[in-house]
């Protein structure tokens, strides 16, 4: 073989390896943005409202007496259950809030412009979320609330969902969508936590 026929070959090789190189990168490039743009689709009011797609290790939350008094913190099993078991408890309009993240429609909810003294407990599990004593008008058609009954007892998430940037708050143990949390709320907290009335439910204090 002569010098030139050498040098062919050895560019032609050299040729090769670059291009595969590129292909491997490119490759890497166009997994990595389809698994950036998967997770960026999930927002966590889809999927993971369900209960399907959460631990279903104990979970650790604050439990209140019917005053409203603060009884301590109790590991209990995660309620899950399936989506015909949560369509057989709940009403059409408190499945679609809690289990699939929905907003019910502004002044509809029972408890929007509720002026009781008591507990807001988790329409699916139970759990107390809010208390009345933490309740203001906001002038928004929902319940809300300038913070939680126990920090332990919800869960916030950063939502993304229909282009928004929000926080999403949910139920520490069912995982149940309870609404978002904003930051134009009164003292001394500075929040708003706009609920669903359709993910609460109301009990009068003893």
């Amino acid at each position: 073989m002569d010098k030139n026929s050498q040098e062919q070959l050895e560019v032609s090789a050299e040729r090769t390896r670059v291009s595969r190189r590129t292909f491997v990168v490119s490759a890497a490039g166009v997994c990595g943005a389809a698994a950036l743009w998967s997770l960026r689709r999930r927002s966590p009011g889809t999927v993971e409202a369900s209960g399907n797609n959460v631990s279903a290790g104990p979970v650790t939350i604050v439990q209140f007496s019917p005053e409203g008094k603060r009884i301590g913190k109790v590991t209990v099993p995660r309620t899950i259950k399936s989506e015909e078991e949560w369509k057989q408890q709940l009403s059409p309009v408190s499945f679609e809030v809690t289990r699939h993240a929905g907003t019910e429609r502004a002044y509809t909810g029972n408890t929007w412009n509720l002026h009781d003294r008591g507990l807001y407990r988790c329409i699916c599990c139970d759990t107390a979320v809010f208390s009345s004593d933490t309740k203001f008008e906001s002038g928004t058609g929902w319940p809300s609330f300038w913070q939680p009954i126990a920090a332990e007892n919800i869960v916030e998430i950063h939502d993304e969902a229909f282009g928004m940037d929000r926080t999403a708050v949910s139920c520490r143990d069912c995982n149940a969508h309870l609404g978002h949390v904003f930051n134009d709320g009164p003292p001394p907290t500075g929040l708003r936590y706009c609920m669903n009335s359709a993910a609460m439910r109301f009990v009068k204090f003893a």
